[in-house]
């Protein structure tokens, strides 16, 4: 029976052999059976920068090796292999990546061993030494990290896990620049009409504030910004707010205030007729031979909780 060619179909995957030599680029070991390569499709023009790296040439079909986290990918072509950055490539099912791990809020401990500057508006400048959790890791390279708040992408070849001394995997790879932002490259083609379904920032950001009043309750707010449901609503109806001295000084002012006792020089001066003559037959009968210039003050206390037009008074009267 006639048997047809093999016909190599650039919309599969291909089964190869490869060397671990290739793998590992030099490290001596063997692989006794075949491997599955996935297969990617080259979205624009790449030219290469380093003698690690290769051309690439839009519509080119290449085969990926290796998947390295910082988003250089070690891939091979019909006569060459090297790294390219995993930004030029795209899946031939679809858009997105499909390896991409799920967004991970609850964050990993990472710290910044090489300092970056946001060139981006969805990217986050962080200094050598900052420590910062990574809420999502992608292919291409560049991480979704969380610092406080503010969320951002960062290289992921700039991160250490937090408390591993292990080398970077940039200086394992010879390579020392993160790779292009999709977002950058000119000219790029897909063969898919959708786009991808990678959250924005906004989305990144709103995400991590949700999980982390979950967590931790609500997130503290500035002393400046914090308002009680009172000042709130009343910024609400526009009345102007006081200082915190003002409104003290204003409840000090409203707590009623306890009057001196009056001396007996007053309250003969502006009590009754029926109480004055009261008081002057009480020192009448007294007899203590005092000065009577001054009032006594045990009488004059009576006047002052006793009214003139008291019971007691008519009968004092009436006995005279």
């Amino acid at each position: 029976m006639n048997e047809s060619p093999d016909v190599v179909s650039s919309l599969r995957r291909t089964e190869r052999v490869v060397e671990s030599q290739e793998l590992a680029r030099g490290n001596a070991s063997e692989i006794s059976g075949p491997i599955i390569l996935d297969t990617y499709r080259v979205i624009a023009d790449f030219t290469k920068t380093s003698k690690h790296e290769i051309d690439l040439h839009t519509g080119d079909l290449v085969e990926i090796v290796e998947k390295n986290q910082n988003g250089w990918w070690f891939c091979q072509g019909e006569s060459k292999r090297g790294w390219v950055p995993a930004t030029y490539l795209e899946p031939l099912d679809g858009p997105d990546e499909a390896e991409d791990a799920e967004p991970n809020y609850e964050g990993e401990l990472h710290v910044v061993v090489r300092a970056y500057k946001a060139e981006q508006d969805d990217e986050i400048s962080l200094d050598l030494g900052e420590t910062i959790e990574v809420i999502h890791k992608l292919l291409d390279g560049w991480w979704v990290v969380r610092k406080g708040e503010e969320t951002g992408h960062f290289p992921s070849m700039f991160l250490q896990a937090a408390g591993k001394r292990e080398r970077l995997e940039a200086q394992r790879t010879t390579l020392h620049k993160p790779p292009p932002r999709r977002s950058t490259i000119r000219n790029a083609k897909s063969i898919h009409n959708k786009s991808s379904r990678r959250p924005s920032q906004d989305s990144y950001r709103r995400a991590s504030r949700r999980y982390l009043q979950q967590k931790g309750g609500r997130l503290a707010e500035p002393a400046g910004n914090t308002k009680s449901p009172l000042r709130e609503r009343k910024n609400h109806e526009n009345i102007p707010e006081q200082s915190g001295s003002s409104s003290e000084s204003e409840a000090r002012k409203e707590t009623p205030v306890v009057p001196p006792r009056p001396s007996a020089e007053l309250i003969l001066e502006r009590c009754s007729d029926n109480t004055r003559q009261r008081v002057s037959i009480h020192r009448a009968r007294s007899g203590s031979g005092k000065d009577s210039g001054t009032p006594d003050s045990t009488p004059a206390s009576t006047p002052a909780s006793t009214p003139a037009s008291t019971p007691a008074a008519h009968t004092l009267e009436n006995t005279e």
